[in-house]
C-alpha cells in the first residue's frame, strides 16, 4: 500500500509546485487544458444469421472516451498544442484498447498562421471527416465502417500538416513505417481536401499504405459531401478500395456507395436514415448492401437518448458481420449517451 500513496503524494507535490511557479511568474506563458469525455452505453440485440445475442454495449452512438487537451500561447500567433484521448468500455469499465493507454489520439503540435503540425497517433483522413459525409457519423447501427474499411481509422507515427481558412481545409499526412533498412514499407501517405461554404460541404480523401515488405499497398479514396435544405441535410459519398486488404495478400478491388440523410424531428429529435452499397469487383458475388435508420433525442446540450435499426444484407460469397456467406445480419439498439 505504500507505493501508491507515495506516488500520489509525489504528483500532488509537483502540481503543488507548478502551482506556485504559475502564480509567481516563472511560468510566463498562457496555457490552457481541458478535460472532456463521453460516457455512452445501451442495448444491442444482434440477429446474424446464425446466432442471437443480446448484450450491453458501450459506444454505440458516440465512442466512450476520457481525453486530455491544451494549448499554450507561445506568442506572436504561435501556440503549442497536445491531446491525449483514451478510450473506454463503460459495460467493463476496462480500456477499449488493453495495450495502449491513449489508443484514441496522442499528439503534440504547433499552430500558428501558417497552418498546424502535429507529430503522434492520429486520425487518418476518412475517419476525420466522417460527419461530412456519414449521416450516422461513424454511429448506431447505420455506422458506414460496417461496410466501408476506414483501414484502422488511426495511424502510428504521424506527422501532419493541416491548414484552414475562407471554407478550405486540407491536410497531408505521413506515417513513418520505421521498418529497418526500407523507409517505404510500413509507410502511410494521407491527406484530403475539402471545401465548405453556406449549406454545401465536400471533401476528398485518399490513403495509401505500404505493406511490412513494401510488396503491395491498401489505397482508398473517397469522394463525399452533404448539403442542407431547409428540413434535411442530404449525404453522398463514393469510395474506391485498391490494392490488398490491409494486413493480407488477398486483393482488393472494391467500390462502395452511400446515400443518406439527417432530418430534425421537433425541437429535440434529429431522424438519421443512410443506404450504402458495397460492390466487389475481385471476388465475385460478395457484394453487400447496408439500410439503417435512427432516432436521436436531446434531453439537453449534453445529453440524448438514441435508438437505430440496420441489416446488412450479403451475397454468397460474403460475410460482413456474419459467420456465413449469404446471411443477414440485423441490429437493433437503444441506449444513452452524455458529453462531460
Amino acid at each position: 500500500m505504500k507505493t501508491p500513496l507515495l506516488s500520489i503524494a509525489t504528483l500532488l507535490s509537483a502540481m503543488s509546485v507548478m502551482s506556485v511557479m504559475a502564480t509567481t511568474g516563472l511560468a510566463q506563458a498562457q496555457s490552457n487544458v481541458t478535460v472532456y469525455g463521453v460516457v455512452d452505453a445501451g442495448i444491442v440485440y444482434e440477429n446474424n444469421g446464425s446466432t442471437t445475442v443480446t448484450r450491453m454495449d458501450s459506444g454505440i452512438l458516440n465512442s466512450s472516451r476520457l481525453g486530455f487537451k491544451g494549448t499554450e500561447d507561445l506568442g506572436n500567433g504561435l501556440n503549442a498544442i497536445f491531446l491525449l484521448e483514451s478510450g473506454f468500455n463503460v459495460d467493463t469499465g476496462a480500456q477499449s484498447d488493453a495495450a495502449r493507454l491513449f489508443n484514441r489520439q496522442a499528439f503534440v503540435g504547433l499552430t500558428g498562421a501558417f497552418g498546424a503540425v502535429r507529430m503522434g497517433r492520429q486520425v487518418n483522413p476518412v475517419y476525420a471527416n466522417n460527419a461530412t459525409f456519414d449521416p450516422f457519423r461513424i454511429g448506431m447501427a447505420g455506422d458506414s465502417s460496417r461496410l466501408i474499411s476506414f483501414n484502422g481509422s488511426r495511424t502510428d507515427n504521424l506527422l501532419t500538416y493541416s491548414y484552414a481558412a475562407n471554407g478550405l481545409r486540407g491536410e497531408l499526412q505521413y506515417g513513418a513505417g520505421e521498418v529497418a533498412g526500407n523507409n517505404s514499407a510500413n509507410r502511410t501517405l494521407a491527406g484530403f481536401a475539402g471545401y465548405q461554404a453556406g449549406p454545401v460541404d465536400v471533401v476528398i480523401t485518399h490513403q495509401n499504405i505500404r505493406n511490412a515488405t513494401d510488396t503491395n499497398a491498401t489505397k482508398m479514396t473517397l469522394i463525399g459531401g452533404n448539403v442542407q435544405i431547409d428540413w434535411a441535410t442530404l449525404y453522398a459519398a463514393y469510395g474506391w478500395e485498391k490494392g490488398v486488404i490491409l494486413g493480407t495478400t488477398s486483393p482488393l478491388d472494391q467500390r462502395d456507395l452511400l446515400l443518406g440523410a439527417r432530418a430534425k424531428a421537433g425541437e429535440a429529435g434529429t431522424v438519421v436514415f443512410s443506404y450504402i452499397r458495397k460492390t466487389d469487383k475481385a471476388v465475385a458475388n460478395a457484394d453487400a448492401t447496408q439500410v439503417a435508420i435512427g432516432y436521436i433525442h436531446d434531453l439537453s446540450k449534453r445529453t440524448a437518448l438514441y435508438t437505430s435499426y440496420g441489416q446488412i444484407r450479403n451475397d454468397g460469397a460474403a460475410k460482413y458481420k456474419v459467420l456465413t456467406g449469404g446471411a443477414t445480419d440485423k441490429v437493433l439498439n437503444v441506449g444513452v449517451r452524455h458529453y462531460f
